[in-house]
């Protein structure tokens, strides 16, 4: 941590760090959204990856680009917390992520189980999303806008 220290002091004085707000670091080193921009539907299809159950075709990816280009801000950080472990997008948006947004279909133990009982859950280190088949586009917005906020800072072994 020193050497990083070193480093970053030899090109800009740490000393005069002083002199911004928390707020004004946070936008100089992570960068800010200087307006709001919508995730589009076409670079989301290209950028994300379904798999084990879903293909692009499938009405539950279909549901999903499409609830996630109808996010505002708030909801799009919301849900790239979740997914990611991280509010923002690399430069370069979905298609800069690494590995890319991978969504599968949960799986249950039995057949009798009604997927519209459960919320979605991640591997935030895989950004691999496990979308149960919901049987609305209705029901997947709220399960995941609850999944969003429930399960921020919740860490589960499944």
């Amino acid at each position: 941590m020193e050497a990083v220290r070193e480093g970053f002091n030899s090109v800009f004085p740490i000393s005069s760090l002083g002199m911004f707000y928390p707020d004004e670091l946070d936008q100089i080193f992570c960068g800010t959204v200087q307006s709001f921009i919508p995730w589009d539907f076409k670079v989301l299809s290209e950028s994300c990856k379904p798999d084990h159950g879903y293909n692009m075709e499938s009405d539950s990816i279909t549901n999903l680009f499409s609830i996630m280009a109808g996010y505002d801000q708030d909801e799009q950080r919301a849900f790239l917390q979740f997914v990611t472990g991280c509010p923002r997008l690399p430069i370069g948006s979905f298609k800069s992520l690494t590995p890319p947004l991978t969504i599968v279909k949960k799986t249950f133990d039995t057949p009798e189980v009604n997927p519209d009982d459960y919320l979605p859950s991640v591997m935030t280190c895989a950004n691999y999303l496990k979308l149960p088949d919901y049987s609305s586009k209705k029901i997947m917005k709220e399960k995941l806008k609850l999944a969003a906020a429930e399960g921020q800072y919740c860490f589960h072994l499944s």
